[in-house]
């Protein structure tokens, strides 16, 4: 996946699960939680949205990759 793409499905899951996050000023390398609030429920939801976005099988030890916009990219470009 291109940078482009995978941006815009994690955004748009983001907005799915998070509505009230300041989606156009999500810093890359900040961990969501510490932009908005995004609880461990919330999260859950957003893994397995991009799940279903993708169509990957994302581990539970790989969970902690995704947790900001940067890591999002770096797991998903390598998938």
């Amino acid at each position: 996946m291109q940078e482009e793409e995978i941006d815009r499905i994690v955004l748009e899951m983001l907005g799915q699960v998070a509505p009230e996050a300041p989606l156009g000023g999500i810093v890359a390398n900040l961990p969501f939680r510490d932009q908005f609030e995004f609880d461990s429920v919330d999260f859950l939801s957003f893994i397995l949205k991009l799940e279903s976005q993708t169509g990957l099988k994302i581990s539970e030890m790989d969970y902690p990759r995704l947790a900001s916009l940067a890591g999002c990219r770096s797991y998903l470009n390598r998938a």
